[in-house]
């Protein structure tokens, strides 16, 4: 089983109400099994939102709010949805296919929490927890050549 970013499979839960569907991933979704998340709308954020971006160990919107607890409890709990997802399909969690650069879901380099389109080495919450279980993680930039 894979965990997949909601919003490259076409769910609007992106943070301006919008999706980043992505073809090559919603082809490998219908040949693999899988379990769709989004941390962010998991934990209570609305879609449409400001964006958010990790600043040294923190998460801010755009506005200036602390978004961290809420971005902390949106991975563990999509983690323990995915978890959960595998053991109904007696499956175990192969990987993760999630959204580059996102504060959720990046992973390697993230936005830099200036707004101001600048990157960053790390990781957004839910690659952590993933990382840590040592599952792996592509993002849609990585097209899965040979499933």
């Amino acid at each position: 089983m894979y965990i997949i970013s909601a919003c490259l499979l076409g769910e609007n839960c992106k943070y301006n109400g919008r999706n980043n569907r992505c073809q090559w991933v919603v082809d490998f979704a219908k040949n693999h099994s899988y379990v769709a998340v989004c941390p962010e709308t998991q934990a209570g954020l609305p879609a449409p939102r400001p964006p958010a971006e990790i600043a040294g160990d923190r998460v801010f919107d755009s506005k200036g709010r602390d978004l961290t607890r809420q971005f902390e409890r949106g991975a563990e709990e999509s983690y323990q949805l995915a978890k959960a997802a595998a053991r109904e399909k007696d499956e175990a969690i192969e990987g993760a296919i999630l959204k580059a650069k996102s504060p959720s879901c990046g992973r390697d380099i993230v936005y830099d929490g200036t707004f101001s389109d600048k990157l960053t080495n790390g990781d957004g919450y839910l690659v952590r927890l993933l990382k840590r279980d040592t599952i792996d993680v592509i993002t849609e930039k990585e097209k899965i050549e040979n499933d």
